[in-house]
């Protein structure tokens, strides 16, 4: 559980609770197995949009209610209702991915704040691919991942061909995606889909002790460090080493570098400010 001395963002579908320098959102449709509706998606690609903002914002963990972590698409919006990236002509279904679930890993892509994905339980289409835009995934033993597009002959349209090659690997990546097998948490560990398995009532203090962990260190130094990481494997080598140096021209000259070191030679604990 979350402590708490916690402030607390309301939203019927998505919980935002914040934690000190952590938050932990929380996918809260626990009747469709945490599906990314509409206001679902609404709501997360707020929040993150937001997240950079937040200074003293250092790292958000993602879960889902009940026994699921997300099961992506809502099946029964794609045979019935609305919902313009399930209906109406070709045209205005392109357009209702790029103005609804296609703001998700666009979000992620321009976020600088460390993320983790607590997966609870199932993370299936896009519940897999949301997992995958996190940094660190650790997961309970009952969790299971599929990339189940071609069970109800669609591909992925949220990112998921770009995030999940670049987690596993090509070859694993095409054998989930045209099997649709289920994958459970000790083969998700072997294949690097998630960093471990976590017993699954320590699942959310140990996301919280990692993210506690990461946000120990300068704010703007880790958002530095996850940003380069993820902008070198698009990179050159000679482009990565031209930003490592840029980067680390900027945080140099930061006061928490420099009470790292003052720290470090009084071998005392460091306080950070954030700048």
């Amino acid at each position: 559980m979350v402590p708490k001395e916690t402030s607390h963002m309301s939203d019927p579908e998505v919980q935002i609770e914040r934690d000190g320098p952590l938050a932990v959102v929380t996918l809260n449709d626990p009747a469709t197995r945490n599906a990314l509706s509409s206001p679902v998606i609404k709501a997360l690609v707020g929040f993150l949009e937001c997240a950079n903002r937040d200074p003293a914002l250092g790292c958000i963990v993602i879960t889902g209610a009940g026994d699921a972590f997300s099961s992506g698409g809502n099946v029964r919006d794609m045979q019935d209702g609305d919902d313009p990236m399930f209906h109406g002509p070709p045209f205005d279904m392109m357009e209702g991915y790029r103005n609804a679930i296609q703001k998700i890993p666009l979000a992620f892509a321009k976020l600088d704040v460390p993320t983790i994905a607590a997966v609870n339980g199932a993370a299936v289409g896009a519940g897999c691919d949301l997992a995958c835009m996190c940094d660190i995934r650790l997961a309970a033993p009952q969790a299971q991942f599929a990339e189940s597009y071609l069970r109800v002959g669609l591909v992925p349209g949220d990112g998921g061909a770009w995030y999940l090659p670049r987690v596993i690997g090509m070859p694993r990546a095409l054998e989930m995606s045209l099997t649709c097998d289920l994958i459970g948490a000790e083969q998700a560990e072997r294949w690097g889909l998630v960093s471990r398995i976590v017993p699954e009532d320590n699942l959310l203090s140990e996301s919280l002790k990692v993210a506690r962990k990461i946000a120990s260190f300068p704010p703007l130094s880790a958002r530095l460090n996850r940003r380069l990481i993820r902008n070198a494997a698009e990179m050159s080598l000679q482009s990565c080493l031209e930003l490592s140096a840029s980067y680390q021209a900027i945080v140099q000259h930061t006061s928490d570098h420099r009470e790292a070191i003052n720290a470090l030679l009084q071998k005392r604990p460091p306080l950070f400010l954030g700048r």
